[in-house]
């Protein structure tokens, strides 16, 4: 998809990957940021971890059937279920892609939202390293295909691959301070590249 619809990854920072299973959390703007993931992970099995919505969505639902571990936050028993098969697929080799944000707002695009704790959670019980993903404009090549005036079109896609944080050091943070380093490494360069953002709340 990438190739034919002509979006070129420059990583600005690609930092080597350490042997996986690993997870992968990324601030999420667009689908983009789900079709990409192949390209800057070709060699290594994964999964995503994210709402079973998307299950329901036209082609992006057919084509993660098989790759998407659904969560269900209005079931609580369904989201324990989905924990649990997480777990189960990192035992089975495969890394996991999580966005800690719980989706994107088209509103005030690229600015964060809140990081939520379950997939430091998650690297802490399963004693894996963490790699934070960056993407600065993939909301501007490709907005939300839902919207009437959608944006889509080809160019250069910016990623930033960060130094991955080893499970010495996912072990010996808090879960509160986990969340707050990651996000502050992945909101450092939407900071550099948008310096308005700095002021908004």
């Amino acid at each position: 998809m990438r190739i034919f619809c002509f979006y070129p990854v420059k990583k600005i920072i690609n930092s080597p990957l350490p042997d996986g299973p690993y997870i992968v959390i990324a601030n999420h703007t667009s689908y983009l940021d789900i079709f990409l993931m192949y390209s800057i992970l070709p060699n290594q099995p994964f999964v995503f971890l994210g709402k079973s919505e998307i299950l329901s969505y036209p082609l992006i639902g057919t084509f993660f059937k098989d790759l998407n571990v659904p969560v269900d936050r209005k079931n609580k028993k369904n989201s324990r279920k989905s924990y649990f098969e997480a777990i189960k697929k990192v035992k089975q080799g495969y890394s996991l892609i999580i966005f800690p944000e719980g989706g994107y707002s088209n509103k005030g695009l690229p600015k964060m939202r809140p990081f939520k704790p379950g997939s430091f959670r998650l690297a802490k019980t399963l004693n894996i390293p963490l790699i934070p993903i960056t993407f600065t404009n993939n909301f501007k090549l490709f907005s939300d295909p839902t919207l009437f005036k959608a944006t889509a079109y080809p160019g250069f896609v910016r990623a930033y691959i960060h130094p991955h944080i080893p499970v010495e050091e996912v072990q010996k943070m808090e879960i509160s301070e986990l969340c707050d380093y990651c996000f502050d490494v992945i909101n450092a360069p939407l900071l550099k590249e948008y310096p308005h953002l700095k002021d908004t709340k």
